[in-house]
C-alpha cells in the first residue's frame, strides 16, 4: 500500500513583518472604536447649568478646586474659575456663588 496524502489546505504562516502589520491593524481598529465611543458618550451628555458652589468661611480658590476634585492642572482650573466668574483677582467672599468648570 502506498502513501495516501490528503490534500489539506496549507497553514497560514506570518513572517515577523506580517505579525507586526496585523498587530498595528488591530491597534488602529481599537483606537478608532475607542474614539467613536468617546465622541458618542460626550454627545449624550445633556447640556445643563454649570456646576456651582457657595464660598464658605476660609475657602480659597485652591481649596475649592481640592474640595470639588476638579481635574486638570490646578493653576489652569483656577484660571478657568476666574474666567467663568469674571474675577479680577484671586479673592473670594463668603456666600459668593461660583460657577465651576466641568
Amino acid at each position: 500500500m502506498g502513501d495516501r496524502r490528503v490534500n489539506a489546505k496549507p497553514r497560514l504562516r506570518l513572517t515577523r513583518r506580517g505579525r507586526v502589520v496585523v498587530l498595528i491593524f488591530f491597534l488602529a481598529l481599537a483606537a478608532g472604536v475607542t474614539a467613536l465611543a468617546a465622541t458618542a458618550s460626550r454627545a449624550a451628555d445633556p447640556p445643563g447649568a454649570p456646576a456651582t458652589t457657595v464660598v464658605q468661611r476660609g475657602d480659597t480658590l485652591w481649596s475649592i478646586v481640592d474640595r470639588h476634585r476638579l481635574r486638570g492642572d490646578r493653576v489652569a482650573v483656577i484660571e478657568e474659575i476666574r474666567r467663568l466668574n469674571n474675577l479680577d483677582g484671586y479673592t473670594v467672599r463668603v456666600g459668593q456663588e461660583l460657577a465651576l468648570p466641568r
